[in-house]
């Protein structure tokens, strides 16, 4: 179990750093703004070992210990990385498809990582207690209580990367145990599938899902859309601009060049 023990390790010391610093924290978080503008793909990982309080991390180390270990013995330290680190990154990426037009959306947390454990553990063993309950039930009850969570406007979990970890982790399980499909297709199926349809309609739809309860209005109309892509359109002409003030013309890419062009005849 020595990866595990790592893994939590690691995690803790890194944690301790962004509790105890704010700018170290938001210098590695997963961040929209930050992933498309200046390419800073080491936060896919590295916000997977932040935690914004003492008990989000306590929570979340003690199921990667439960979930962890027992993948770790039972089918080697490989197994437990690969199916760790694909979670982790599959739920940040497919956050960043979901909030792509709010530049503004953050998040740290070894969350979505660890709900691939998890969902790992249910696809090679669909009968194991978690919560006293059988561990296929208490996927489907997660996929369920994801799309009630975004419904009802919970802006403070991050449940589309979560539900994204959960998923790559148990697809990932498959393809390293093919078997467990052919053994466990029915309680495999009643997961994957509502849960690939729910991450498609987040992404391709979102006006079906991001309802608020309270007022009964869409979030997102087609007029939010169009607004929030110019409101990032001119975003990123304002930061080209800044970048000509600071390092001068030269210093742009041609993709950048093209937007300032496009930009400039629109005007």
């Amino acid at each position: 179990m020595i990866f595990t023990i790592a893994l939590i390790a690691t995690t803790c010391v890194i944690s301790y750093k962004g509790i105890k610093d704010e700018m170290f924290l938001q210098r590695y978080a997963f961040s929209i703004e930050k992933v498309k503008h200046n390419r800073e793909y080491i936060r896919y990982v590295s916000s997977g070992f932040l935690h914004v309080n003492w008990i989000h991390l306590v929570v979340n180390m003690f199921v990667l210990w439960s979930f962890g270990s027992g993948i770790e013995v039972g089918f080697g330290p490989q197994s437990l990385l690969f199916i760790y680190f694909s979670s982790l990154v599959g739920g940040n990426v497919l956050a960043y498809f979901i909030h792509t037009y709010n530049p503004g959306y953050t998040s740290v947390g070894a969350s979505g990582a660890i709900a691939g454990l998890v969902f790992a553990s249910i696809a090679i063993s669909p009968n194991l207690q978690i919560f006293f309950l059988p561990s296929w039930v208490f996927g489907i009850a997660y996929v369920v209580y994801t799309l009630y969570a975004i419904r009802s406007k919970r802006t403070d979990v991050g449940h589309a990367a979560h539900l994204g970890g959960a998923l790559i982790g148990m697809l990932v399980a498959l393809l390293i145990f093919p078997e467990a499909l052919v053994h466990n297709w029915l309680p495999v199926l009643a997961i994957l599938l509502p849960g690939i349809v729910l991450i498609v309609v987040m992404i391709k739809k979102p006006e079906l899902i991001l309802i608020d309860k309270r007022t009964q209005k869409k979030q997102l109309t087609v007029e939010d859309r169009y607004n929030m892509n110019r409101r990032t359109r001119q975003e990123e002409i304002d930061r080209i601009l800044e970048k000509i003030n600071q390092k001068g013309i030269d210093s742009l890419s041609k993709k950048e060049r093209n937007l300032l062009d496009e930009y400039s005849q629109s005007q």
